[in-house]
């Protein structure tokens, strides 16, 4: 079996050190989706929800969430975002949320556009929840990451 990178000798838990590793050009793409009633899709189109703006709100919250990304998960490093991107879209059936996540650094960021993605997606389940008893928060996947030597 192959050893695990979080844990040492002894089994115990440990933040991998990257500071070896060279700086790259790391990115990459995710995406999950949030089934909705007919009903709750109407009020969003129409932007007729309580809370305001579920679309835009939720592209917002994810943003933030992808830059919290190393507070919310205990072994993810600190990474010097310089891109992320959230996009929600309605569908036939629900909302669709897609992020892209950039940085130059030592380890990859796909848990912050994983993060994104999810903060998002929690978002729009906050504000429909009081209009749609039966969503349901699905399919998130990451989609790819790439690294690219700056050199």
């Amino acid at each position: 079996m192959k050893k695990l990178t979080h844990t040492d000798d002894s089994g115990k838990l440990n933040m991998v050190d990257v500071g070896h590793k060279p700086d790259q050009e790391r990115t990459a793409r995710a995406e999950g989706f949030i089934s909705l009633q007919p009903e709750t899709l109407k009020l969003i189109r129409e932007n007729a929800m309580k809370k305001g703006d579920v679309i835009t709100v939720a592209e917002i919250a994810g943003i933030q969430g992808g830059k919290k990304t190393s507070e919310l998960i205990p072994l993810c490093h600190p990474l010097p975002i310089t891109k992320l991107d959230v996009k929600a879209e309605l569908t036939s059936d629900g909302v669709k949320v897609t992020s892209f996540a950039k940085c130059i650094g030592k380890t990859g960021i796909e848990m912050e556009a994983l993060t994104a993605v999810n903060i998002a997606l929690l978002t729009v389940y906050d504000m429909c929840k009081a209009v749609d008893k039966q969503m349901v928060i699905g399919e998130v996947k990451l989609l790819e990451k790439h690294k690219k030597d700056l050199s």
